[in-house]
């Protein structure tokens, strides 16, 4: 059977753990090869790892996505070691110190959620965006979340930069519409991810208001999230440009 993104090249930020690991592995699975970029580099070769052990072709590559140099460098590793860039997922993110006030949040812990999770974003969408017009085409994908759609008490700075991440989508999208360069956000969630699982070790009570906050019962598994940015960047999306796509259990109907 012939996969969904099959012959496809690709990249993710974030791909070391959590969603952008299982967005790895599915993109892989259905057909892609993909470069796996990540602060932690050994955490990107396991990702790497587990996708040879199944057969697919995957590759780490170390960078931080708050700096230029480096998000350049990673479209051009990817067009050095593939050939080309078909599609971008840019995933990398920070939560903050969530249950700290607005009023209360210090400018450096400020500064360095907007940097990776926004800035971050940006950085990967202009060197992605800049190879995809010189092939003719791409998609970009980038993770948002319910708190781009919504606000959410104690996370000032992680709500900001998603609705900005959320904004950034919609304005790209409109702007290469013609150039057939589709951008389009994924909005988890709260997803059982090692970093939601370091949140409820520190604010033990917070796993009762994830779970209690979505609709239908539970927390997401990460490659329900990953099956959404696979479509996404598929043929099958062909018509689904500018969308902020909730992956959240029903959070954001109610």
């Amino acid at each position: 059977m012939i996969g969904r993104v099959e012959n496809k090249i690709a990249l993710v930020t974030g791909g070391g753990s959590g969603l952008g690991r299982a967005t790895v592995q599915a993109l892989t699975r259905e057909g892609a090869k993909v470069l796996i970029a990540d602060l932690n580099l050994e955490s990107a070769h396991e990702t790497a790892t587990m996708v040879a052990e199944t057969g697919g072709e995957a590759s780490a590559f170390a960078m931080d996505v708050t700096i230029a140099a480096q998000a350049e460098a990673m479209v051009q590793t990817t067009v050095e070691r593939y050939g080309r860039l078909d599609c971008a997922f840019n995933n990398a993110g920070i939560p903050g110190k969530v249950g700290t006030s607005v009023i209360d949040y210090e400018e450096k812990d400020w500064d360095r959620v907007i940097a990776v999770d926004l800035k971050g974003v940006w950085l990967g969408m202009k060197y992605e965006i800049k190879q995809m017009l010189k092939q003719g085409g791409g998609v970009v994908v980038n993770t948002a979340s319910i708190a781009g759609l919504v606000g959410l008490v104690g996370s000032s700075p992680y709500v900001a930069s998603k609705h900005g991440v959320v904004g950034l989508t919609k304005t790209a999208a409109l702007e290469f519409a013609q150039q057939n360069i589709r951008v389009n956000a994924v909005c988890p969630g709260v997803f059982r991810t090692p970093l939601v699982e370091k949140i409820i070790a520190e604010l033990p009570e917070r796993e009762e208001l994830y779970l209690s906050a979505q609709p239908i019962g539970r927390m997401g598994r990460p490659e329900e999230l990953a099956e959404a940015v696979v479509w996404l960047c598929s043929d099958a999306a062909s018509f689904v440009t500018g969308h902020a796509f909730p992956v959240d259990g029903g959070y954001v109907a109610g």
